[in-house]
């Protein structure tokens, strides 16, 4: 089994379960609110940190099998070499995108959670955590795009 389809197994699993606390805690907080009349005060917290998780590892798994949502009249209606160029033109400013936003932005905006010691209201998390979300995804959907970049160029040389 190669490094990617490890990745992709790993994300999957992440995703599953990260989605299945999400439902159970939605679920939990329906509940809590309107059979028992007294709501959870750490479940609707919760569902939001979830749902950026669940988003933004989404994303990166999504990317890195190219099924992500794409505006692609512009690839459709061009010849196979201009749809090559263009693909890899998409694909180095997804990477720039992730590495100064995601990475570089991500990464800064989780250590100065640390750093200040802020924590959520409800849960007492440090924030931190939340925002780690962003430099991995920002990690993975480089990686991603990056192989798919070589496995294009590979492809290309072939036909």
């Amino acid at each position: 089994m190669t490094i990617r389809k490890k990745i992709d197994k790993v994300l999957e699993w992440t995703l599953v379960f990260f989605m299945s606390i999400l439902v159970i805690n939605v679920l939990w907080q329906v509940a809590s609110r309107y059979i028992m009349n007294a709501p959870s005060s750490f479940t609707d917290e919760l569902a939001g940190y979830l749902l950026i998780w669940v988003g933004l590892l989404g994303a990166a798994y999504v990317a890195g099998r190219r099924e992500h949502l794409a505006i692609d009249n512009l690839l459709q209606n061009s010849s196979p070499q201009r749809r090559f160029k263009l693909e890899i033109i998409i694909s180095i400013m997804i990477i720039l995108f992730s590495v100064f936003v995601l990475i570089i932005g991500g990464s800064w905006l989780a250590y100065t959670r640390f750093f200040l010691s802020v924590r959520s209201a409800a849960l007492g998390l440090p924030l931190g955590f939340v925002y780690l979300v962003l430099p991995i995804s920002g990690i993975l959907i480089t990686y991603f795009d990056i192989d798919n970049m070589i496995r294009m160029i590979s492809q290309n040389r072939k036909n």
